[in-house]
């Protein structure tokens, strides 16, 4: 009944372009140390520039789609942009991230992801292509 702090690097399974409910992923990378804490946090941070996380609306698909759009509109493709090295699409998806975060906090009650009901856990791909992306998970609080 101590003290509890783990840490789990994995990676999620290789995503497109868009906005992806990720929460069963998530759970099942992470469930055996989430397992151990009874009252906590689990902390999710992606260790990428371009891809991020987000926690929202997860019962919807249409929400996903919206949210895509959003961003795009907020941060166009097409716009020019000083850092363009490695395509058309890679200074939009580090604001992109910059705008939507690379990391996000859970509570942990009783071995899981303590969420609202219509909550999920989202990795948004803001590149072309489909990538690995890897992400760090703290899982802590009394067991």
């Amino acid at each position: 009944m101590g003290y509890v702090c783990e840490q789990v690097e994995f990676s999620f399974n290789k995503h497109s372009r868009g906005v992806h409910l990720v929460t069963d992923e998530v759970e099942a990378r992470i469930g055996k140390a989430l397992g151990k804490v009874r009252c906590g946090t689990c902390h999710l941070f992606i260790l990428h520039t371009s891809a991020s996380l987000s926690v929202n609306e997860g019962w919807d698909p249409s929400v996903r789609a919206d949210v895509r759009t959003i961003l795009d509109r907020l941060v166009p493709e097409k716009a020019t942009y000083e850092h363009c090295y490695e395509g058309d699409d890679d200074m939009p998806a580090h604001m992109k991230s910059v705008l939507t975060g690379t990391s996000v906090t859970i509570p942990v009650t009783n071995g899981r992801l303590n969420m609202g009901q219509w909550q999920g856990v989202y990795l948004l791909e803001h590149r072309d292509g489909s990538h690995v992306r890897s992400c760090i998970a703290t899982v802590q609080g009394s067991g």
